[in-house]
C-alpha cells in the first residue's frame, strides 16, 4: 500500500537527512537487558539499566524534538517488551510507503502488532512484510538508492524480496560484522555529501564503492562503541548526537553542521542511539 505524495500525505521518507517533520518513538519504561545482543550491551549487562535516568533522558530527547518543531509520536510500551525504546526496527519509511516487518528476535517479536494497531487507529496505510526479516536499524534511503545490511536480524532473502516492492530504487545489500547488530551502528548517512563510517567491519569492496559516493567521515572505535554512527539527522544539516562523542561532534561541525547534543547515555547501554529510538515516517526536502 502506498500513499499518493500530496500535500497531505502523512508518510513519506525518501532520505535520511530531508526535514524531519513526524517520528514515532516508545519511552524506555521497560528497558531491560534481557539478551545481550552487542559489546555495549555485554559491557553493560552487570550494571543494568537505570531506569528513571532512561526515562527523563528520554523526555529530554522528545523535547528536544518538538522544539525543532517536529510532532512526536509515543507508541504504548509494554513489559514484555525490554526493547521496544528502539522503535526503527519494527518499521520503516521508504519513498511513499511504510514497511512493517516481522523482528527476528525472540525477545522483540509482537512489537510489530504495537505499530500495526497505530497505523490502523490513525488510518494510515502500511505495507506487511510477512515473513520477512528486515530490520529498519540494516535500512538506510538516500534518494533512488536503498542500503540495506545483511545481518542477523534482516536476511538476504527479504532484501531481495524488498527491491521487488521498490522497482524505481536500486537497493544496494552491505555485508557487515555481524556483532555490531544493525548498519546504522557502523554506517549512517548525514546529507548527499557525507556519511559516518566505522570502517574496520565493513569489506573493502563496501568501503571502496562508498567512498566514491560520499565524503566518509571515520568513527573511531571508542566512539563506535558509545554509537558515534548512530545519530540522527532531521534536515537543514541539524544533526542529534551524545555530548560524549567529542570527536565525532567536532568533525560535523568542521563540515558545517548543527550539532545538537542531548545527552541519552543511560539508554545507549541497551545497545541503540538516536537513530534507533526513532522512526521517522515523514520527511520534507530540506532548504539547504
Amino acid at each position: 500500500m502506498s500513499l499518493s505524495q500530496e500535500k497531505t500525505t502523512q508518510t513519506y521518507c525518501n532520505s535520511e537527512y530531508d526535514e524531519l517533520k513526524r517520528v514515532i518513538l516508545c519511552e524506555p519504561q521497560y528497558m531491560t537487558i534481557r539478551e545481550v545482543i552487542n559489546d555495549t550491551q555485554k559491557h553493560f549487562q552487570d550494571e543494568g539499566i537505570h531506569i528513571e535516568t532512561a526515562m527523563r533522558q528520554h523526555e529530554d530527547f522528545v523535547s528536544a524534538l518538538k522544539q525543532h518543531g517536529i510532532d512526536v509520536t509515543l507508541l504504548p510500551s509494554l513489559s514484555k517488551y525490554p526493547e521496544q525504546v528502539f522503535t526503527r526496527d519494527i518499521g520503516f519509511t521508504l519513498g511513499e510507503t511504510a514497511f512493517v516487518a516481522e523482528m527476528a528476535s525472540d525477545v522483540r517479536q509482537g512489537e510489530e502488532q504495537v505499530l500495526k494497531k497505530w497505523f490502523e487507529d490513525n488510518h494510515l496505510p502500511y505495507y506487511n512484510l510477512v515473513k520477512d526479516h528486515i530490520e529498519g536499524g540494516d535500512v538506510l534511503i538516500d534518494r533512488n538508492t536503498i542500503f540495506v545490511g545483511i545481518s542477523n536480524r534482516t536476511h538476504e532473502g527479504s532484501i531481495k524480496h524488498l527491491q521487488t516492492l521498490m522497482p524505481n530504487h536500486e537497493v544496494i545489500p552491505v555485508p557487515f560484522e555481524a556483532k555490531y547488530l544493525h548498519l546504522d551502528c557502523v554506517f549512517n548517512i548525514l546529507s548527499p555529501e557525507d556519511a559516518l563510517i566505522f570502517p574496520e567491519v565493513i569489506s573493502a569492496a563496501e568501503r571502496d564503492f562508498l567512498s566514491k559516493r560520499y565524503n566518509l567521515i571515520e568513527v573511531t572505535e571508542e566512539e563506535q562503541f558509545t554509537l558515534g554512527t548512530n545519530v540522527l539527522s532531521i534536515g537543514n544539516k541539524k544533526v542529534f548526537s551524545l555530548p560524549v562523542n567529542k570527536d565525532v561532534n567536532k568533525k560535523l561541525r568542521e563540515r558545517g553542521y548543527e550539532v545538537i547534543e542531548v545527552d541519552i547515555t543511560e539508554i545507549i547501554k541497551s545497545g541503540g542511539s538516536f537513530r534507533c529510538c526513532t522512526m521517522p515516517i515523514l520527511r520534507e526536502p530540506s532548504h539547504s
